[in-house]
């Protein structure tokens, strides 16, 4: 018999390690009766159990569309239970991108510190259907103890971070995205809006994830007016 969410958050550890942490949300997704969760914080992407669950959170970054975001009421909890039913209608890039993954359904919670939303945790189903009433409730109770824990662990210093792309004991699988955001600025003589647009426009037209685009940028891999 798998543990408990409850079991699970009396864990949760700040010295565990990202191989643990990763153990530790996919469990945390079976105990939800999901098949993997993510963490976002800030549109920073800080948490996550499985490649899918990385996936889905990057193509809502690279879309700028999905049930992850919007999400501005800090007690609304979106269900969306048959992700097919939205293929036409709602999140016209994101969701048939999301179906190629194998994603029949999506769950997202608000991660709030006090009454200020500061996040979301996402959580998917390979298999259509809602969750129950305790389900809910406990996905809740583990966004809002993620809350708390990953700005526990975030570094108040640029001394207290564990190398690129991490902060504490949690990483930051976005810091190459910002820094190939910088150098495209400089590069074409552009602000950082209208940079960040260029590479998630080259990372959807290439297939690749949003993180592999920015590493090819800083290996100098692409063309100078490449967009």
């Amino acid at each position: 018999m798998g543990s408990t969410v409850q079991d699970l958050l009396g864990r949760l550890s700040g010295r565990d390690g990202e191989p643990r942490r990763r153990a530790w949300a996919l469990a945390c997704a079976e105990a939800l009766g999901l098949g993997g969760i993510a963490v976002t914080v800030n549109e920073e992407l800080v948490w996550f159990s499985d490649a899918t669950s990385e996936r889905l959170e990057d193509l809502q970054f690279v879309l700028g569309q999905g049930p992850g975001l919007g999400l501005d009421d800090p007690a609304e909890m979106r269900q969306i239970p048959d992700l097919g039913e939205l293929l036409t209608r709602r999140w016209p890039q994101f969701a048939p991108e999301a179906a190629k993954l194998g994603v029949a359904a999506l769950f997202v919670w608000p991660v709030r510190l006090g009454a200020v939303p500061v996040g979301t945790l996402t959580g998917y189903r390979r298999t259509t259907g809602a969750l129950t009433p305790r389900q809910v409730s406990e996905g809740r109770l583990v966004a809002d103890v993620l809350a708390e824990h990953v700005l526990a662990t975030w570094p108040s210093t640029p001394d207290a971070t564990g190398g690129p792309g991490h902060a504490g004991t949690v990483d930051l699988h976005r810091a190459e995205v910002h820094q190939a955001t910088g150098v495209l600025s400089v590069r074409l003589g552009i602000s950082l809006p209208e940079a960040l647009d260029r590479l998630r426009a080259r990372a959807y037209a290439s297939g690749r994830s949003l993180t592999g685009t920015a590493h090819d940028i800083l290996r100098q891999e692409l063309p100078h007016d490449d967009p």
